[in-house]
C-alpha cells in the first residue's frame, strides 16, 4: 500500500517534550562480519535534539474503536523546514515491553544525525498491548478459549502495515514509498520486523532484526511463542501449521526478487542456552546465524550479521541499533534513483569479479571468479576462473575456463602479444600440470589466445607456504608484471617475517624472468603494480610494521616502490600517517610518473573528513612526491584503482558509504576525475541499493580499464544487488558498465542560487533561506546565519533546499546568510542579504 500525501499535511500535535539524555550507546566489540565502520558511542556535545511526540492511529483492523498508540521521533529541524520530507523507520518492542522501551535511542539518533552518519529520519515506536503484550505482530486467527482464560487475537500485522503506515504518511512529512521505509525490532519485535519486511515488500525495503525470537521449524516446547495466540487458530492457542505458514522460510520462498530487501541481523554472544540438548539449535544466537545464512542465499535479499558482546538485553540492542541504523539509513531513498545501466553476470553461487580488459575494437575481456555454473561453463571446483571475450555489443565471442578441483581466483587481465590475454591470480590446485598434490596457494599467470585457447600456464610459489598474485599489468613487451605476497620465501629471497610482498616479471612466452621479495617484520602485501619508464616497474601495497627504508608510522602503512628492468629495488616510499593507510591501486602516466590510489584514516593531503578518506598521491620517477589529494565524507570512502587519461589526468575509482556524489545504496562505486596536478573534478556515484564494489568485509573487488584513445572507462566489480532490469543470481554477482571520462580536468560549474527573507512568525523574527541547485551535479550546501546553521548533503541537480531560522526575538537588524557550496575544487561562499524586520511594531 502506498498512501498519497495531502498537499499540505496536517500539523503535528504541539504537546511535545524535549528528548532527555537517556542511555548513551556503547558499541560492543566482536562483530562477526565487519562491514560497517563502527560508530563511536556516547553523546556528542551540543548535538541538536529531535522531539518525541505521542500519537494514536485509528485502526479498522483492530475493530470498532481500535487504535495503535505510538511515539514518533521527529529529527532536529523538522519544525523549521515545512517542505523537507523524510524516510521512516518503525521500531517494534519485545514481548511484555511498551513503546517506551525504544525511546532510549533518541539520543543516539540525535548524535548520528548531527554527525551526518545517518540522514534525518522520522522514527515511529508503536505500542503493542494486544494478546497480553505477546502478539508476535501477526494477524492472529485465534478466537479465544474459556478453558485457558485467554481472549481472541488481533489483526496486528494489518493494523501496522495498513493503518499505522497510512496514518503516519498522512500526518507527518514522510515519503510514502517502500524505498523510504524500514522496520526494526528486538526479540519478539525482531521476529515482527522480519515478518513485516519479508511479507510486505511493497511497504518496507529493509529490516533491523535484533535478537529475533524466530525458530525453525518450530519453537521450543517451553517458548512463550506458544502462549499468547499470535500463532493460534480457532480455539487452539498455538497451531504448528499456522506457525509454519507465517515463518520466515515461507516468506523467503514467496519473496519477489524484483522488490529487493535488506536485513541487518544482530545478536549477543551470551544468549540463554537451553539446557535440553534437543533444543540447543533453537538458542537465539544459533537461530540468528541460521536466519542470516538462509536469507543471504535468497535472490532479492541481502543481509549483514553482527555478533555483539552481551546477552538478550540492551547491552546488545543499543550498540546493535547504532550499527544497524547507519547501515539501513544509507539505503533509504527519499527521491527515485536513476536506473543503473549496467550488465549483470554471475552464477547462483557467490561470485567475484576477476578483472576487465578494454580492447581497441570497443569490446572487453572479462574475468569472472565463479562459484557455480554460468553460460555453459560447469564448475570444476569451489571457485573457477572464466574468461569471456565480448564484442562492442556485449555478445560473447569465446569463453575459456581456468580451473581445477580446488579454488582459483583471478585478480586482473592485461593484453599480451598478438591478441593474447594474460590473466593472473592464485590457485590451490595443480593448474599447470607440474604441481600434483598441491594444497597451498600458488601464484599463476595464464595466457589465452585470440581464439580462446590456452597458450601457456605459469604456476609458482613456495611449496610449503601460501603465495598469491593480487595484481598484474602489461610489461609493454607482451609479458606481464605481477605482484602479491608470499608467506614463505621465493628463490633468492629471504623472509622478513609473516607475509612479504612480492613483485616479478613474466615473459610473453610464460617464463618467470625474475621474482623479488620485500617486507618488514609484519604482514606485508603488494596490491598494485604498474609499468614505469625504461622497463622499470612500480609496485605498491600495505605493510603491517614498516618496510625497508620506510619506518612504521601507524597500524598499517601504505607504500610505493620502483624496481628497474632487472628487478633491482631503486627506491621505496611510505604513504603513511599515524592511522591506517593502504595503497590499493597504481596509475602509470605517460611522463613516467605514477599515481598511488588508496585510503587513509589520517591526513595525507588535507584534513580527515572522518573514517577512511580517498587519497591519490603522485610520485615522479625518482620517488619524489608531486602532489597529494585527499577527499571523503564522514563515512567510509576508499580509493581502489584508477585509469590514466590524456595530458596526465587520472580517473580514480573506489567505494563509498557516503555521498561523494549522489548516493544510491549501502556501499556505492564512485569515480573521481583528477587533473594532471591532482585538482579534483567531476564525481560520479553509481550502484544498487545493496553493497557494490566491496564484499562484506569491505575488501574491494573492483577493476577499471580503458582502451588507448577511448573516451570511456569500463568498470567491473562485485555487487550484491542488481542493475536496472536485472535479477541477482546469487549472493555476489559481477557487474560490467561503462562510464565517461573527460580527457581533461572536469570542474563542474557552481550554479547555486540563494535567497534569504526576513519575516514575522508568531510575533518573532525569522530568517528563511532557500538554495536552488541549478547545476548539473549534486553539491553539499551549508547555510549559516546568526541564528543557526544547517547542512544539506548531496543536494541534487535542479533541487532546492529550504531552512527557516528563528531569531527568538521580535526584531532583527539587516544582515546576510552565508551559503557555502562544497565543490571538488574547494568551497564557494555566497552571501544572501535580508532586510531588518520588526515584528513588534
Amino acid at each position: 500500500m502506498t498512501t498519497a500525501l495531502p498537499a499540505t499535511p496536517p500539523r503535528v500535535p504541539r504537546s511535545r517534550r524535549r528528548i532527555a539524555a537517556l542511555l548513551a550507546g556503547v558499541v560492543g566489540a566482536g562483530g562477526a562480519v565487519v562491514g560497517l565502520p563502527l560508530v563511536a558511542a556516547g553523546p556528542v556535545a551540543a548535538a541538536e535534539q529531535g522531539t518525541l511526540v505521542p500519537g494514536s492511529a485509528p485502526s479498522e483492523a483492530l475493530g470498532a474503536g481500535g487504535a495503535v498508540d505510538y511515539t514518533v521521533y521527529l529529527p532536529p529541524g523538522y519544525d523549521e523546514d515545512a517542505e523537507q520530507r523524510y524516510p521512516t523507520v518503525y521500531l517494534l518492542h519485545g514481548r511484555g515491553d511498551t513503546q517506551a522501551a525504544w525511546q532510549r535511542v533518541a539520543t543516539d539518533l540525535d548524535e548520528l544525525i548531527g554527525t551526518e552518519a545517518i540522514q534525518p529520519l522520522v522514527v515511529v515506536m508503536p505500542d503493542a498491548p494486544w494478546n497480553d503484550r505477546g502478539s508476535w505482530y501477526t494477524d492472529s486467527a485465534y478466537e479465544g478459549s474459556a478453558d485457558s482464560g485467554t481472549g481472541a487475537g488481533f489483526q496486528v500485522e494489518t493494523a501496522l502495515t495498513r493503518d499505522l503506515v497510512g496514518h503516519v504518511d498522512a500526518t507527518y512529512r514522510t515519503v510514502a514509498d517502500r524505498e523510504a521505509r524500514a522496520v526494526g525490532g528486538y526479540s519478539m519485535g525482531g521476529a515482527g520486523a522480519l515478518r513485516l519486511t519479508l511479507a510486505h515488500q511493497d511497504e518496507f525495503s529493509a529490516g533491523l532484526v535484533l535478537s529475533p525470537a524466530v525458530y525453525v521449524p518450530q519453537p521450543p516446547a517451553d517458548s512463550s511463542v506458544r502462549d499468547h495466540g499470535g500463532y493460534g487458530v480457532g480455539h487452539e492457542l498455538f497451531s504448528p501449521e499456522r506457525y509454519t505458514e507465517l515463518s520466515y522460510p515461507a516468506a523467503l520462498a514467496a519473496l519477489d526478487p524484483a522488490l529487493p530487501v535488506h536485513l541487518f541481523v544482530a545478536v549477543g554472544d551470551d544468549e540463554w542456552a537451553n539446557p535440553d540438548p534437543a533444543e540447543a539449535s533453537h538458542d537465539i544466537d544459533f537461530e540468528s546465524a541460521r536466519l542470516y545464512n538462509t536469507a543471504r542465499r535468497v535472490p532479492g535479499v541481502t543481509a549483514e550479521l553482527r555478533v555483539m558482546n552481551g546477552g538478550h538485553d540492551w547491552d546488545v540492542w543499543q550498540p546493535a541499533f547504532r550499527e544497524a541504523i547507519v547501515d539501513v539509513s544509507s539505503r533509504l531513498r527519499t527521491e527515485p534513483t536513476v536506473p543503473w545501466d549496467a550488465e549483470l553476470l554471475g552464477s547462483a553461487g557467490d561470485d567475484r569479479a576477476g578483472g576487465i580488459l578494454a580492447t581497441p575494437d570497443g569490446g572487453t575481456t572479462v574475468a569472472l571468479n565463479l562459484a557455480g555454473a554460468w553460460a555453459g561453463s560447469q564448475p570444476a571446483g569451489g571457485l573457477d576462473v572464466v574468461l569471456a571475450r565480448r564484442d562492442a555489443d556485449g555478445a560473447t565471442q569465446w569463453q575459456h575456463q581456468i580451473a581445477t578441483a580446488a579454488d582459483e581466483r583471478a585478480y586482473g587481465v592485461v593484453a599480451g602479444r598478438a591478441g593474447t590475454t594474460l590473466v593472473a591470480g592464485y590457485t590451490k590446485g595443480d593448474l599447470d600440470g607440474k604441481h600434483p598434490g598441491s594444497t597451498r596457494d600458488d601464484g599463476f599467470v595464464a595466457a589465452v589466445t585470440a581464439t580462446g585457447e590456452r597458450a601457456w600456464t605459469l604456476q609458482t610459489g613456495d611449496p610449503a607456504a601460501a603465495d598469491r598474485f593480487y595484481a598484474v599489468s602489461s610489461d609493454g613487451a607482451g609479458g606481464a608484471y605481477v605482484a602479491g605476497y608470499t608467506s614463505g620465501t621465493v628463490p633468492g629471497g629471504t623472509s622478513a617475517g609473516d607475509k612479504d610482498a612480492i613483485v616479478g616479471r613474466v615473459s610473453a612466452s610464460g617464463e618467470l624472468l625474475w621474482l623479488r621479495q620485500v617486507g618488514g617484520a609484519g604482514e606485508d602485501k603488494a596490491l598494485a603494480v604498474a609499468p614505469g619508464p625504461d622497463g622499470s616497474v612500480y609496485v605498491g601495497g600495505v605493510a603491517g610494521q614498516g618496510m625497508p627504508g620506510a619506518q612504521a608510522a601507524g597500524a598499517n602503512d601504505g607504500w610505493v616502490a620502483r624496481y628497474d628492468g632487472a628487478g633491482e629495488l631503486e627506491w621505496l616510499r611510505g604513504v603513511a600517517t599515524s592511522a591506517n593507510d593502504q595503497v590499493s591501486g597504481l596509475v602509470a602516466r605517460a611522463d613516467g610518473s605514477v599515481v598511488a590510489v588508496g585510503h587513509t584514516r589520517g591526513a595525507l593531503g588535507g584534513e580527515s573528513a572522518g573514517d577512511n578518506d580517498v587519497f591519490a598521491r603522485a610520485f615522479d620517477a625518482r620517488g619524489e612526491v608531486l602532489w597529494t589529494t585527499q577527499t571523503g565524507t564522514a563515512t567510509d570512502d576508499r580509493g581502489v584503482t584508477g585509469v590514466a587519461g590524456a595530458d596526465g589526468t587520472v580517473l580514480v575509482v573506489g567505494t563509498t558509504y557516503g555521498s561523494l556524489g549522489t548516493p544510491v545504496g549501502g556501499v556505492d562505486v564512485f569515480t573521481l576525475a583528477l587533473a594532471a596536478d591532482g585538482a579534483p573534478g567531476a564525481v560520479t556515484q553509481l550502484g544498487t541499493r545493496e553493497r557494490d564494489g566491496a564484499d562484506e568485509w569491505d575488501d574491494a573487488n573492483l577493476f577499471a580499464a580503458a582502451a588507448p584513445g577511448a573516451d570511456g572507462v569500463w568498470l567491473s566489480g562485485l555487487t550484491f544487488g542488481a542493475p536496472f532490469g536485472a535479477v541477482n543470481a546469487g549472493a555476489g554477482d559481477v557487474f560490467v558498465t561503462r562510464v565517461e571520462f573527460a580527457t581533461g580536468p572536469s570542474v563542474p560549474s557552481t550554479e547555486v542560487g540563494v535567497e534569504a527573507t526576513a519575516r514575522c512568525v508568531g510575533g518573532r523574527a525569522q530568517v528563511s533561506v532557500r538554495a536552488l541547485n541549478g547545476g548539473d551535479h549534486p553539491v553539499d550546501v551549508a547555510v549559516s546565519t546568526p541564528f543557526g546553521s544547517k547542512k544539506f548533503t548531496a543536494l541534487g541537480a535542479g533541487k532546492s533546499a529550504h531552512q527557516a531560522f528563528s531569531a527568538r526575538v521580535p526584531s532583527i537588524e539587516a544582515g546576510a546568510a552565508t551559503v557555502t557550496v562544497r565543490e571538488p575544487s574547494g568551497p564557494v561562499e555566497v552571501l544572501a542579504p535580508y532586510a531588518a524586520t520588526d515584528c513588534g511594531a
